[in-house]
């Protein structure tokens, strides 16, 4: 874990913080599922997967916006129409986790850092109810001592609200403290908070390449930080 070191001044992170879609799991396809049955529903045509692989990483509600939009751009879209969309998008996605993959050296990394006795969280836009299960799914749900999602605080990332939340609660300063997204929002978040950030190459940013995002190291594996 020599760049995890070498991001801490030397030693260890006492805390590591992650980003969960992008960063730890492939949630793209089963998102994309219910993003197209809503909007068939909604008597719209679906988008398919590559379009919900650039709008996701800014919450539940954003992508809807997005799906009804057509585009990144949702400023034209409605309150009311968002809200009928929301609803019916988080009914069918309670129900669409089939297709949810781990990224290699994803449970290799969290083993090591568990064994070296570095508090884990996870902090996601995604809405809180889906994260705990989804964990369980991929087989990596004892692993966080805190999960933090889209709709626990009144506020998301980039806002860094959430990240010293869990500096908080860890009982850590930021110096002890490290993120690992794959966003623009996770890079801005750990910046506000004053934490280093690895972010992960592979992952979603609305078809931009994270390096722009002037993270402190992009990594094309989590066998990198091992």
């Amino acid at each position: 874990m020599k760049a995890l070191r070498e991001l801490c001044g030397g030693e260890l992170p006492r805390l590591v913080m992650f980003d969960l879609d992008g960063t730890l799991v492939d949630s793209v396809p089963d998102l994309a599922t219910a993003v197209d049955r809503m909007l068939v529903e909604l008597g719209r045509e679906p988008v398919g997967v590559e379009c919900v692989r650039q709008w996701v990483g800014n919450g539940a509600r954003v992508l809807v916006r997005r799906a009804l939009a057509g585009g990144l751009d949702h400023s034209a879209v409605g309150e009311a129409e968002t809200d009928e969309a929301l609803a019916r998008f988080l009914d069918i996605y309670a129900d669409c986790h089939e297709l949810i993959t781990l990224y290699p050296g994803v449970h290799e990394l969290l083993e090591a850092l568990s064994t070296a006795a570095v508090e884990l969280a996870v902090v996601t836009n995604k809405p809180e109810r889906f994260v705990a299960p989804l964990l369980e799914q991929v087989g990596l749900g004892g692993y966080f001592r805190w999960i933090i999602g889209g709709d626990t605080l009144p506020q998301q990332k980039p806002d860094p609200a959430a990240l010293l939340q869990v500096m908080r609660l860890a009982g850590v300063t930021k110096e002890q403290s490290l993120f690992v997204g794959d966003s623009r929002s996770d890079v801005l978040a750990a910046r506000a908070a004053g934490v280093p950030c690895v972010a992960v190459s592979y992952g979603y940013n609305h078809g931009r390449p994270v390096a722009e995002e002037e993270p402190q190291l992009v990594v094309d594996s989590m066998a990198e930080l091992q």
